[in-house]
């Protein structure tokens, strides 16, 4: 039988079939072998071939191509990959200046594992209605920044039924995932887009600043005016674990677009003579931000990535 992921919940994973049954799943014992390089060989979204047994279970037998799958390096296992989902037609990436913080370095490496796909992102400034005029300022600049490198950016509050309109609307009929901190409001804007699917929303830790967790694994909804949704656990960190430096400068567009002017064709845009790279950064043309971001991802080196500070 044919079937997608729509929910792991580590050893069983939920299928639906191509008539809109779920069945849970295990899998073969042929894919839990060495060499395996993610915390788990399949993921949502995943489309796989399963037999079902007589009590209604299923064992997974063969996963299909995947056109594209969103990845970061594991929390605890440095050199092992997170696979968050798959098959993905678009990522909205949600976002807070507070309540909680949402770092640039950190939207900066989500965009860079979507590139490496090619799979549209779309930044979502969540919960306006509880910033001050300066915070809007704020927001308004780190916009501005995004849409002149291409991104598509909205802003919304649920509060206000703010930007959930044009969100729906570029939803219908593909297969979305949500990201972003704990605590950004990634479930309230499900809801309030599908209010039949009724996720649990979570709180703030008032000592934190933070967000608490609500949703503990990744799981798939189809929406009642057609498409599916990707929900994804709160992601604290988004470590990139398996692009090389000479692919990095491919993933920043911005950066991309200079590549080819540069003396050297292998240039790093980092200290190589005549590099047009530096020039368009030094010019204005490329957010300084960005550049020290792209600098921090090459050398690994999370503490060194720009902060909400455009410098």
């Amino acid at each position: 039988m044919n079937g997608i992921i729509t929910k792991s919940t580590g050893l069983w994973y939920e299928i639906r079939t191509e008539t809109g049954e779920f069945i849970p799943c295990r899998l073969r014992g042929k894919f839990r072998i060495d060499g395996n390089k993610n915390t788990s060989p399949v993921v949502v979204g995943d489309h796989v071939i399963f037999d079902l047994e007589k009590d209604n279970t299923g064992y997974i037998t063969n996963i299909k191509k995947r056109k594209n799958y969103l990845d970061r390096k594991s929390t605890k296992l440095s050199k092992i990959n997170h696979l968050i989902a798959a098959n993905i037609d678009q990522a909205f990436l949600v976002i807070t200046l507070k309540e909680p913080r949402t770092s640039l370095g950190f939207i900066d490496r989500f965009l860079v594992a979507c590139e490496g796909f090619r799979i549209p992102v779309c930044v979502v400034f969540n919960k306006m209605d509880i910033y001050s005029q300066k915070e809007i300022d704020k927001i308004d600049e780190i916009s501005q920044l995004y849409q002149s490198i291409g991104y598509d950016v909205i802003k919304t509050s649920v509060e206000k039924n703010e930007g959930l309109q044009i969100i729906k609307e570029m939803m219908l009929n593909k297969v979305s995932l949500f990201s972003g901190h704990s605590g950004v409001g990634k479930s309230a804007i499900i809801n309030a887009i599908d209010p039949n699917l009724n996720l649990k929303v979570g709180e703030i830790s008032k000592f934190h600043s933070k967000g608490k967790h609500t949703t503990t694994f990744a799981q798939m909804f189809s929406l009642s005016k057609g498409g599916f949704i990707i929900d994804t656990p709160g992601i604290k960190e988004f470590g990139l674990i398996q692009y090389s430096k000479d692919e990095i400068r491919d993933y920043f567009p911005e950066i991309r677009t200079y590549n080819n002017l540069c003396r050297f064709n292998n240039c790093c845009h980092i200290n190589e003579p005549n590099c047009a790279v530096k020039k368009a950064v030094e010019e204005g043309k490329i957010p300084y931000s960005r550049y020290l971001n792209y600098l921090a991802i090459l050398e690994a080196d999370d503490m060194k990535l720009a902060d909400w500070q455009l410098l």
